[in-house]
């Protein structure tokens, strides 16, 4: 890897466009029926012809056999290192939904889920409870006091929430109460140093407290929380990597982590089709491009293989699109995969492509995980796609004597 300080002494600037486009949740297993991957069952000419022209590999998120979460995966994209950037969640949805952090205080991603009457989880996300429900019950918890402690409980979108606790002597090194799971019940909330003992203590007591308030509410009757956090201090982009750079993304979330690196965010609400349209307004002022698609992991989490399949399908169509302005540079990967027969996150690789006047094109005739296998990046880890990127716009001086 090449740390982000040797990176910052060969940017430099140029008018050259990067255009990365993040299919969340992108690579996928094949399923008994087809023996395909939701890539594979495809019908997706414009990727393929991509593929065919440019580079391809496939990309560890993190390292290999690592599950990556949202958050990390993304952060490797952009050149930072998540071992070394470590990054919670509630941070993340704190800032996607524009709450002003103050340094001390700890941020949560919650969850409304449902809990049997044994208190057995049997659906994470509350049968993807609707925003405005989500802000009704948000609305319930705000009422909850905690002694000597500030909350914030905000809506977030759909199920997720966020939860901010205010005051003295709080600490982040906490464990998550979200097992990330169905079957078992919420974890207790431990304190992973002796100074976030009290912070565990008031995370534990919430739960508690809201689980009471929400007994009645079914299929939301209980919540889950991750990513206790701290607002942490990132480098942005503009500083490391010489760039003016943008983000067309939907999910809260995921603006906030480009707020955090320094990304411009841009309007977007719809789907990729309004994506294109908002970079094709805003591509004379910015040289770097994060377009974010959601639903293709949504897809995969609900287990929903040819939902999945019908949203790439949905981008291929729009791609040319993004070609007719033609972008210096072209990636499009995921931030991790989202195997459909899976259900989650997994551990596997992510196919990845690259498109540039100066890419030296392997032999890949198709935009798969099979094809990806033998393509000229072979398999490589996140942080160095950023460097790629920036070789292929002609953005990166000469290292050494």
């Amino acid at each position: 890897m090449i740390e982000l300080k040797i990176i910052k002494d060969i940017a430099v600037p140029s008018p050259s466009k990067i255009v990365m486009l993040i299919i969340d949740g992108l690579g996928g297993l094949p399923v008994p029926e087809s023996g395909k991957t939701e890539l594979e069952e495809a019908n997706k000419t414009h990727l393929d012809k991509l593929a065919k022209e440019g580079i391809c590999g496939l990309m560890e998120p993190i390292g290999p056999g690592i599950t990556p979460g949202s958050g990390a995966g993304h952060l490797a994209l952009f050149g930072y290192d998540p071992l070394v950037f470590t990054l919670g969640r509630g941070v993340l949805e704190a800032l996607g939904i524009d709450f002003e952090l103050k340094d001390t205080d700890i941020a949560a991603r919650g969850n409304f889920c449902t809990v049997d009457d044994a208190g057995v989880i049997v659906d994470r996300r509350a049968g993807r409870l609707s925003t405005e429900e989500n802000s009704r019950l948000c609305s319930l918890l705000a009422e909850i006091r905690l002694k000597d402690t500030q909350l914030f409980v905000l809506p977030v979108k759909e199920h997720r929430f966020l939860v901010v606790f205010r005051g003295d002597g709080l600490a982040a090194e906490i464990s998550d109460t979200d097992p990330q799971r169905t079957g078992v019940t919420p974890n207790f909330s431990l304190a992973l140093t002796p100074e976030a003992k009290h912070t565990a203590h008031l995370a534990n007591e919430f739960v508690d407290m809201a689980a009471q308030v929400l007994s009645r509410h079914h299929p939301a009757n209980m919540i889950l929380f991750r990513g206790f956090s701290k607002l942490p201090q990132f480098p942005s982009m503009k500083e490391v990597f010489k760039l003016t750079p943008a983000a067309i993304v939907d999910y809260p979330m995921y603006k906030g982590l480009a707020k955090l690196l320094g990304m411009e965010i841009l309007p977007l609400c719809g789907d990729i089709k309004d994506a294109l349209k908002t970079l094709a307004e805003h591509f004379t002022n910015y040289d770097f491009f994060y377009i974010h698609v959601k639903k293709t992991d949504t897809a995969g989490e609900d287990g929903d293989f040819k939902r999945k399949v019908q949203f790439i399908e949905e981008i291929d169509e729009a791609l040319p699109d993004l070609l007719r302005l033609e972008p210096e540079v072209v990636i499009i990967t995921g931030d991790h995969s989202t195997p459909a027969v899976l259900r989650g996150h997994s551990w596997h690789p992510v196919p990845f492509l690259l498109y540039s006047r100066w890419c030296r094109p392997d032999e890949v005739k198709e935009f798969t995980e099979s094809a990806c296998v033998f393509g000229g990046l072979g398999r490589f880890p996140a942080v160095e796609v950023m460097p790629l990127a920036m070789a292929n716009a002609l953005k990166l001086t000469k290292f050494g004597a």
